[in-house]
């Protein structure tokens, strides 16, 4: 017997015991599922419940009262051994050795299909995680986030969900540009300059990179860079799959945000999200008015330069899984990124979705 199937036998007892009129409740408060946990001392049976606690005062009884009518149902559930009242009214339910050793069976012979179902059935998720930058190595952090989200995204499917596992790829900005030098710096024997990224692995893509360009050298800095950035940036995400991919990680999409600058979708982000009336312009520059939405500060989209901001492209971001037909978008993001929640949802809100619903920013430890 699994906890899900007895916290249905539980809401069944219950709701026989209404019926009967043996528990003084309206059918309506009786949950569909009751919470079962592990006791603290295995002593005092497999499973535990407080349901008698929480739903006596609505039955105008006292939850021992409660919890000994309850028990007397939940003594006939098959697989229930013995079923004691503790304290001020737990219950403490024992699963007999034939009951365990079925679900030990079913659970051979079902093989990996086991615990799948359809809960989730018509869910369109997109779960993005790991989404280091491509400038260096993952280190044993992103490891983390992507046994994480990966076990997420594999229950969301066996629920029946339909998953799109999704590894963003910082690839614009003026991160790419110092990658680029650091790695000619290393080409030409120099050391990185400040600020830059140091490390061997600089050194090898320097090797990668004269292997794919033998005249690299040959070029003036301002020929070489962009040479050097993409295929600089190739090796670097050949290296950040083939890691994943031992650790036994699939994505389903590498999305590049250099593509959104590229394909018009920040300018689209900002037409689209001033219709809805959400942007303001001030000072020069572009915002998005987020404080109507929970966040501390409104942020800007366009600089008064007319550079757009990450924040721009976080919004592009959005919109573009909101257009994939994503229902749920959910975000696991490193500890340093709390500051990412309320934006985000902002973002959500101003999109015209339901910040509750429509996404959800985890944050790892």
């Amino acid at each position: 017997m699994t906890p899900e199937e007895l916290s249905l036998a539980i809401s069944a007892c219950l709701k026989d015991a209404v019926a009967a009129g043996e528990i003084a409740l309206s059918a309506s408060a009786v949950p569909d599922e009751v919470r079962v946990e592990r006791p603290k001392n295995r002593d005092h049976g497999d499973w535990a419940t407080n349901i008698a606690l929480q739903l006596a005062k609505q039955a105008g009884t006292n939850p021992r009262e409660f919890a000994t009518i309850l028990s007397a149902r939940l003594k006939s559930i098959d697989g229930v051994s013995a079923v004691d009242i503790a304290g001020p009214g737990f219950l403490n339910i024992t699963v007999d050795a034939a009951a365990a050793g079925a679900l030990a069976k079913a659970i051979v012979e079902a093989g990996r299909d086991y615990g799948t179902n359809t809960a989730l059935a018509g869910h369109m998720v997109n779960m993005e995680f790991v989404s280091a930058n491509p400038t260096g190595p993952l280190h044993i952090g992103h490891t983390r986030w992507a046994a994480l989200g990966d076990a997420i995204a594999r229950v969301l499917r066996a629920s029946g969900a339909n998953v799109t596992a999704e590894y963003y790829i910082n690839d614009a900005g003026s991160q790419m540009n110092v990658f680029a030098n650091s790695v000619y710096s290393r080409l030409h024997g120099r050391p990185v300059p400040d600020g830059g990224y140091p490390g061997q692995y600089i050194a090898d893509l320097g090797h990668n990179v004269l292997t794919e360009h033998p005249d690299i050298r040959e070029l003036t800095e301002v020929a070489a860079l962009p040479v050097i950035r993409a295929a600089a940036y190739k090796a670097q995400m050949k290296d950040i799959k083939d890691t994943l991919a031992d650790f036994g990680v699939a994505f389903d999409v590498y999305f590049s945000e250099q593509e959104l600058h590229d394909g018009g979708a920040i300018e689209s982000a900002v037409a689209r999200l001033r219709e809805q009336g959400h942007v303001f312009d001030d000072g020069g520059a572009v915002w998005l008015r987020t404080t109507d939405f929970g966040d501390d500060k409104d942020r800007v989209m366009i600089r008064a330069n007319g550079e757009p901001t990450y924040f721009a492209a976080d919004a592009a971001y959005y919109l573009s899984k909101k257009d994939r037909g994503f229902t749920e978008k959910i975000y696991l993001l490193g500890a340093d990124h709390h500051g990412y929640i309320n934006r985000l949802k902002a973002i959500a809100a101003c999109a015209g979705d339901d910040p509750e619903v429509n996404i959800e920013v985890l944050i790892g430890q």
